[in-house]
């Protein structure tokens, strides 16, 4: 084999490899176009948290500066979306009182949710003499001996968009569901047990997305 033989074999080798990577690159490029444009067109709507109630074992803000509380709260989460599902890889649900967190975390389990699909989670929150500012403190006090506490439920996480069999990065949601909690001759709850009242709320929440 002459030189010039090998050296337009070389050149037919690369010409190939050329056109497979462009071929490649076409065809991940179209595949991007048309989940782009689907996305574009379907258009997720983001989904809907409402707080349907809370039943409260414990509220105790005697010790200065410092709170104990120990709630159930029920959580309804629906995905308004007809062809796109949801995965809520993480969802943490606290409370807080005025920007302060006075509860754990309590972690949801992951989950998976459809077209137009209804869950329902009804975790415990809670938190042991936790510490309140003491400009917050007095306020708390105040609230409690009228007989009703604005507090705020939080859930914050990340979750992931599915169309088809694409699935999307994760996207942080955040949800703010505000609740009073009232008591003694305040309270139109229901006694549960001998000393939790569960507060019937069905009370819409903020989502955003980001």
């Amino acid at each position: 084999m002459s030189v010039k033989e090998c050296g337009g074999h070389h050149e037919a080798r690369r010409k190939f490899f050329r056109r497979v990577i462009a071929s490649i690159l076409v065809f991940i490029l179209i595949v991007l176009i048309t989940i782009f444009l689907i996305w574009a067109i379907l258009r997720p709507s983001k989904p809907s948290f409402t707080l349907l109630d809370t039943t409260v074992y414990a509220f105790n803000a005697s010790a200065p500066s410092l709170l104990t509380s120990n709630f159930q709260i029920t959580i309804r989460s629906r995905n308004p979306n007809d062809l796109i599902g949801i995965y809520y890889d993480r969802l943490d649900v606290y409370a807080e009182y005025r920007d302060e967190e006075i509860t754990l975390r309590c972690r949801l389990p992951p989950t998976y949710q459809g077209y137009n699909e209804v869950n329902i989670w009804s975790p415990f929150i809670y938190g042991t003499m936790v510490p309140v500012a003491p400009e917050y403190s007095l306020s708390l006090d105040a609230e409690q001996a009228a007989g009703s506490v604005f507090l705020m439920i939080k859930i914050g996480g990340r979750l992931r968009w599915r169309v088809g069999a694409f699935i999307t990065g994760r996207y942080h949601i955040h949800v703010s569901c505000p609740a009073y909690i009232t008591f003694r001759g305040q309270s139109d709850g229901v006694l549960v047990g001998e000393n939790a009242v569960k507060l019937q709320f069905v009370q819409r929440c903020h989502v955003s997305l980001w």
